[in-house]
């Protein structure tokens, strides 16, 4: 008798026009590179299937929405190790931004880090009371590298933004909601009903006039997010290597308090970043701060 089969990472199933794709990586769906390859895997299904009108993304785990990146996998990355896997998970939430369907994320539990910069791509976030978003990663030494410093700061402000990123702070769903994050919070029990309710609203629109509407509302608040997002990427691949990413990180698996340095190198750590001098030694900001400048 053959063995049963592994279950899916990412799922699709059916429900007439909308198509739920479910999250299955025990226990907390911790988005490693094979459950950000089965995701984008059915993003583009779905977007090949003519019959498809709505998504809507959700999770199989009880606790969690997603944990956020898989920490062991990133802590010992290189600078040109971690811009190849920060691209792939831009390519995620750019997929899920391009798809010419509203996405509806539907949250309970952690949605923290990379979890968070996921659910920020969708068109709407439905969540239950025990829903957690945050972008830790500062506590790491590192920043959000999947798009959260630019999608944030353009769905809830600059101000709330920093807040969020420069203290790594978890943020409940009633404080989401009202900082225009979350559409709605509604009953754990209701969160899938309440999401399906949305989405077969939607799924009833002509499917062209919405994906019109989707592009353009796009094109208003974010004119220039792929340039933006090839900055994020710059400065976040730069951080690794550096003495507060690996100490950072290694604290994380290793279960332990962290504690950032001091700037007594901030010279030398500082190079290549926009407020460091270039290694030319012209004094000039590096190339990413001149590009972003001009």
């Amino acid at each position: 008798m053959s063995a049963p089969s592994e279950r899916p990472l990412v799922s699709i199933r059916p429900d007439g026009p909308v198509r739920i794709l479910t999250i299955d990586h025990p226990p907390v769906n911790v988005l490693a590179r094979p459950v950000l390859d089965a995701l984008q895997n059915a993003i583009d299904r779905v977007d090949r299937d003519p019959a498809a009108r709505v998504v809507v993304l959700a999770s199989a785990a009880e606790k969690a929405f997603a944990a956020g990146a898989n920490i062991r996998e990133m802590a010992e990355m290189t600078p040109a190790e971690a811009r190849v896997h920060g691209a792939r998970g831009q390519a995620v939430t750019r997929a899920i931004e391009r798809l010419p369907l509203p996405v509806l994320a539907a949250v309970h539990g952690v949605c923290l880090g990379g979890g968070c910069e996921i659910a920020l791509a969708c068109d709407f976030v439905v969540a239950s009371p025990d829903a957690t978003f945050g972008q830790p990663e500062i506590n790491l030494g590192v920043t959000p590298g999947w798009g959260g410093s630019q999608r944030l700061a353009r769905r809830i402000g600059a101000a709330r933004a920093r807040r969020w990123i420069f203290t790594g702070r978890p943020v409940p769903a009633e404080q989401a909601r009202a900082e225009g994050w979350v559409d709605r919070v509604v009953p754990r029990a209701e969160l899938l009903p309440a999401t399906l309710e949305l989405a077969r609203e939607l799924a009833a629109k002509p499917a062209l006039a919405l994906a019109a509407a989707k592009y353009e509302i796009q094109r208003a608040v974010d004119p220039s997010l792929d340039s933006d997002l090839a900055y994020e990427l710059d400065l976040w691949a730069r951080l690794f290597g550096t003495p507060d990413q690996r100490a950072g990180m290694r604290a994380f698996l290793e279960k332990r308090p962290f504690e950032p340095r001091d700037r007594s190198d901030w010279d030398e750590t500082a190079q290549g970043f926009p407020w460091g001098a270039d290694p030319g030694g012209s004094g000039d900001v590096g190339a990413i701060g001149k590009r972003k400048r001009q």
